[in-house]
């Protein structure tokens, strides 16, 4: 054997047939991987204008409005009064971003401000109006938190919070009752006493509505101050809303009313898809 044949291995064997089988089954699982896609693809689009097509329940379509709904009673029936939201120590407390400007009108000035309420009265009655300086509001007895507030973005902050709790305010002000008695135990409200509370900026522009349930926490606030300074006009000054249990779309900028009814009030982000209770 000479010097090159040691050197040069031989030659590997090939099998034709082999190949083309392997070949052969590539194909048809490249074909069978396009029908599927296809037909899942068509699918998908035929789902689709089918749930396009469905009456809709405020502002989507009703199938999705189930699911939501679904996932509100489950929400629902977790929440409990006694459940609060976990509170942290003040040096733990940050800037919070500004986040959403809608309702926050330009020109606004806070000095000619007044919270506008509306008492609680029958469907198709015509309620009693009150309104309030934020003097008033803060004469009522202050509560502070340091709380985590949860866009629905996805990010969180923990903010101290400086405010009157609204079950405080019913307390002191018979509102929420259709026989105008005071709410003395927000643990065991009145049987009369109003379904839900909604509330909107003074223009109107943005609104959202809570059941009287979580209008009842006792980490529900009427707040005016943020991390030990009032609020500033990009974070709803005067007043606006904070609720832990919420994600921060509850959590109305610039309260210009509240209306305690039975009809469960319309929603600002719940009119574009979300879900209305907003509970996490």
């Amino acid at each position: 054997m000479t010097e090159q044949s040691r050197l040069t291995p031989p030659p590997a064997s090939y099998d034709e047939a082999a190949e083309a089988a392997a070949l052969q089954a590539a194909a048809k699982r490249s074909r069978r991987s396009f029908l599927i896609t296809g037909a899942l693809g068509l699918a998908g689009l035929a789902g689709w204008r089918w749930l396009d097509s469905r009456p809709t329940v405020e502002g989507i379509p009703g199938p999705l409005r189930k699911v939501l709904d679904f996932n509100a009673d489950l929400t629902n029936a977790y929440y409990k009064n006694t459940r609060l939201a976990p509170e942290f120590a003040r040096s733990r407390a940050r800037k919070i971003r500004v986040n959403g400007k809608v309702g926050l009108s330009n020109g606004f000035d806070p000095q000619t401000w007044k919270l506008t309420v509306q008492a609680y009265a029958p469907v198709g009655t015509s309620p009693q109006v009150h309104t309030f300086t934020i003097e008033q509001i803060k004469a009522l007895p202050r509560t502070e938190m340091t709380t985590e507030f949860k866009c629905i973005e996805g990010w969180s902050t923990i903010v101290h919070w400086a405010g009157v709790r609204l079950s405080d305010f019913l307390a002191k002000y018979p509102l929420a009752t259709r026989s105008g008695q005071r709410i003395a135990d927000p643990h065991n409200p009145p049987a009369d006493a109003a379904a839900y509370v909604g509330m909107t900026t003074p223009n109107d522009g943005y609104y959202v509505g809570l059941e009287m349930q979580s209008a009842l926490h006792p980490q529900t606030l009427l707040c005016y101050e943020m991390n030990g300074q009032p609020l500033s006009l990009a974070h709803g000054a005067p007043l606006r809303l904070v609720s832990p249990l919420k994600y921060g779309v509850k959590h109305i900028k610039r309260i210009g009313t509240i209306a305690f009814t039975d009809v469960r009030p319309k929603d600002y982000w719940a009119e574009l898809g979300y879900d209305w209770h907003a509970g996490h």
